[in-house]
């Protein structure tokens, strides 16, 4: 049975005992559908009332059975209706008996209300519905829901709950429930920007180093996050802003994780997803949403099964497996640090085409997954913040530098291994060579003789020696960390190994077994890409004469401390309100249908025909036509930006060497025949297809290809056989993440 017949009978059980034994009838034994029934008050109309109730539960059981093999029964029908019939004999309880009536309803329909449809709007319903009926008592969240077994019950949560089926007509809804309609129940409230922390220090707790580090640096950096408030705040002027609630489950450090990082705090560990988890508390805080902060499983799983729908973002740490099932994804933003590639991502294509790793396959919106460098834009970027120098800071850098001092970049003795000797010679030839390896009572062996190691330093430590330091060395490992941007911001030149072959899953088990297909060419490639010379060099290690060459370089020239914006706290303020705001995953996106579109009409009020993309002026690329009304999208469709990439490349390396960045929002609106036509395209033969390379086309067969799944719409697609349509788009000065217009 559907949740409407649950509802009403148990809303007509307790209606009938509320109503004192009203109801009676001449003889006990005949049926109150087709007696008299009388306001007596008396025993007799009490044994009624439990006939009643009797038949009707004999009635719902075998509906329940029935719906179940998608028959139904006339007999229990015109039961229904004669006791529709009854009741509605007695005017002052009958609009009590609504949800009963919208049931009967159903029930002379058949269970044809209750059939999977076949919306195009929703091409995931059907898998979904099926995955319910094998699992829905995996979790018992399910039936908190309402969640049955039944068609009907499954129908009901993948379109209220989750998002996956498109709303049921006879539920008396006209739209989906999503963030805005259930917000619509109650005021919005307008998020004030905060610059007390004290708050949050509280919130985060204590008892761990790993925590200890986080509140250390939230309150070094309090008055930073402080003045970037003021600031946004005075560039957003007025607009409102909807306060939202937001769960934070720090997955990395919970028990039942393991916990890895705590222990290592204090000894030369990693660092770096600390220095995030704290920046993105802190950015949260000081925008003025409501924040819970959760710190173990146990706690996520104990939130009460109500609550979690009041979150519109609940962030996570992937890799956590435990996701309770009334949490809608659509509200999940997962913190990535390394990225999650669509294919690795949608969980039937990655076991079918082998892209499975134990750390995909969630079938999430792409842009849920959410990274520390902007480095794979199917996701959305996330990031840090390093400290901003003020000017006085600055002068007193330049003033105060050694122009033959390194600092390495490498904490554990393990870092320093063999294979290091021959640029270590060299380096030391031109500098005086410090280190921060840690060590308990002895100095590590594998540290050279000619190296001052200063052991582990407190962050403000390492700040003052980084500030007397030219350069800052990479060994290689790890991968891009905060480390290099705060050398950078401090006025050091980064020095960086190219790696030749590119490092990535199939050559460096450091990758193998992440979800991304991502080849790494050099230590830091956001440093290389986006920063690159004066401040950051990249050489061949092995190649003796290059190394030689960049250290005699770099002694000449002279640099000024340089923190990219999109790294500052304004800049990571700026980006995650933009996000908060603007991005909803819990709305479904219909397919964009071009035919749709509103034309503008000529004079004689014919409608005008036009291409739907037109070229750019000095560029190659297509835009959006400006005579078509664009559809509603952030980012918005001025900033699109269609391209096609050559053959083995992906749309992120086609993008971004034109000057843009790949936007997997877009791609939906450039998934069709009309992109097709305005690139030119020959097309012989147009299929629809799942594959993570589409939308796409071969030159050789003249053969394209649209895509079906759009899960799977992926800007690090490639395949040597096909172009890729490639939706770029532009971004603002030293903010990858946002358009021009995004704000």
């Amino acid at each position: 049975a559907c949740l409407y017949p649950r509802v009403g009978f148990f809303s007509l059980c307790f209606l009938m005992t509320s109503l004192g034994g009203q109801f009676s009838a001449k003889r006990l034994g005949d049926s109150p559908f087709t007696i008299r029934a009388e306001v007596l008050g008396g025993v007799e109309s009490r044994g009624v009332l439990r006939k009643i109730s009797d038949m009707l539960e004999v009635i719902l059981k075998r509906m329940d059975t029935l719906s179940k093999l998608d028959n139904s029964s006339t007999t229990d029908v015109r039961r229904l209706d004669e006791l529709s019939l009854a009741i509605s004999r007695y005017p002052e309880v009958k609009d009590d008996f609504k949800l009963f009536y919208g049931f009967i309803s159903v029930v002379r329909d058949g269970t044809s209300r209750c059939e999977v449809p076949r919306d195009s709007r929703f091409p995931e319903c059907p898998g979904k519905v099926d995955w319910m009926r094998s699992r829905w008592t995996s979790d018992p969240c399910y039936a908190f829901y309402g969640v049955d077994g039944s068609d009907c019950s499954f129908l009901i949560y993948l379109s209220e709950v989750e998002w996956f089926c498109p709303p049921l007509t006879w539920r008396n809804r006209t739209s989906p429930p999503t963030q805005q309609t259930q917000q619509a129940k109650s005021p919005n409230r307008q998020a004030a920007f905060r610059t007390d922390l004290s708050v949050l220090l509280e919130q985060v707790g204590s008892g761990k180093e790993s925590l200890s580090f986080m509140k250390r640096r939230i309150r070094r950096l309090a008055q930073q996050w402080a003045t970037a408030a003021n600031r946004l705040d005075l560039k957003l002027g007025q607009r409102w802003r909807d306060q939202k609630k937001i769960l934070v489950h720090v997955g990395f450090l919970t028990e039942e994780s393991g916990d890895v990082f705590s222990p290592k705090v204090l000894k030369g560990g990693p660092l770096g997803e600390m220095v995030q988890w704290a920046d993105i508390l802190t950015a949260l805080h000081v925008l003025g949403h409501n924040l819970k902060i959760s710190m173990s499983v146990k706690e996520l799983q104990g939130t009460s099964l109500i609550l979690y729908r009041m979150y519109v973002w609940v962030m996570l740490c992937v890799g956590l497996t435990v996701v309770p099932c009334c949490l809608s994804r659509c509200h999940i933003r997962v913190i990535d640090t390394f990225g999650t590639e669509p294919a690795y991502n949608h969980e039937e294509y990655a076991t079918l085409h082998g892209y499975r790793t134990n750390w995909g396959y969630w079938n999430l919106i792409p842009r849920q997954y959410m990274t520390m460098f902007p480095h794979t834009p199917d996701n959305s970027f996330m990031g840090f913040v390093s400290e901003e120098l003020n000017e006085t800071e600055k002068r007193s850098i330049s003033q105060n530098k050694v122009n033959n001092m390194a600092v390495v970049y490498g904490k554990e003795a393990s870092m320093w291994k063999q294979g290091k000797e021959s640029f270590m010679e060299i380096l030391h030839r031109y500098m005086e060579v410090h280190g921060t390896v840690y060590y308990e009572t002895q100095r590590p062996p594998e540290v050279p003789p000619f190296v001052k190691n200063h052991g582990l330093l407190p962050q403000h430590e390492l700040q003052q020696l980084l500030r007397k330091a030219k350069l800052f060395i990479g060994f290689g490992f790890p991968y891009e960390g905060p480390a290099p941007l705060e050398a950078i911001a401090n006025g050091c030149i980064f020095l960086q190994p190219k790696f030749q072959p590119p490092h990535s899953s199939l050559n460096h088990d450091f990758f193998r077994g992440k979800p991304t297909s991502r080849e790494v060419f050099s230590q830091h490639p956001y440093a290389e890409q986006y920063i690159g010379r004066p401040h950051v060099m990249t050489v061949d290690y092995n190649n003796s004469f290059e190394f030689d060459s960049a250290i005699q370089e770099i002694m000449k020239i002279k640099v000024e401390p340089y923190l990219p914006y999109e790294y500052t706290c304004e800049g990571m303020l700026e980006r995650v309100h933009a996000y908060i705001q603007n991005q909803d995953f819990c709305v479904p996106e219909p397919p964009f249908i071009p035919t749709n579109l509103s034309l503008p009409r000529s004079a004689s009020g014919s409608r005008m025909l036009g291409p739907l993309f037109v070229p750019l002026p000095n560029s190659t690329a297509l835009g959006w036509a400006p005579n078509m009304m664009a559809p509603a999208a952030w980012p918005p469709l001025s900033s699109l930006r269609l391209l096609v990439s050559q053959e083995g490349q992906s749309c992120v390396e086609a993008c971004h060497s034109a000057g843009f960045v790949c936007e997997p929002a877009h791609f939906r609106f450039i998934n069709n025949k009309e992109a097709l036509r305005g690139l030119e395209v020959q097309c012989e033969v147009v299929d629809s297809e799942i594959n993570h390379v589409l939308p796409a086309f071969s030159v050789m067969r003249r053969e394209c290809g649209l895509q079906r799944e759009p899960l799977l719409f992926s800007c690090a697609g490639y395949s040597p056989k096909y172009r890729r349509l490639c939706p770029c788009r532009d971004f603002r000065p030293e903010q990858v993440a946002l358009c021009r217009d995004c704000l």
